[in-house]
């Protein structure tokens, strides 16, 4: 009865023995996925900052070109501005010449398709 009372003594000891390095074990996994977890947000915190530094960099690139652009829209339209005002004052006094000449002086005659009544 001993022999079988030591052997049952044996068996509950490897048994409680297995059941600590189960639990050390699933410890020791848990640990490890906290820490697989704990790199992973980081690396996902580290590649969106660099995504959106990337898209800030787009962002100002775009913005900055539509500044230039509006620069160069406005500096075109002050040019053709400035051409049309100097065409205008140059080209003003021959034009007035013209039209008061074509308005005042008048050479009456008789139209063609005109028929006398006699």
């Amino acid at each position: 009865m001993t022999s079988q009372s030591q052997g049952i003594q044996q068996l509950l000891q490897a048994e409680k023995r297995a059941k600590d390095k189960l639990e050390e074990a699933k410890k020791r996994k848990g640990k490890r996925l906290k820490q697989a977890k704990e790199k992973a947000i980081a690396e996902i915190d580290c590649y969106r900052l660099q995504r959106e530094k990337e898209f800030r960099n787009k962002q100002t690139n775009v913005m900055g070109s539509q500044g230039n652009l509006s620069a160069k829209i406005e500096e075109q339209t002050t040019e053709t501005i400035r051409n049309l005002t100097c065409s205008y004052h140059k080209n003003m006094e021959s034009m007035m010449k013209k039209l008061l000449s074509t308005i005042c002086d008048i050479n009456p005659e008789v139209h063609p398709n005109f028929r006398h009544a006699v």
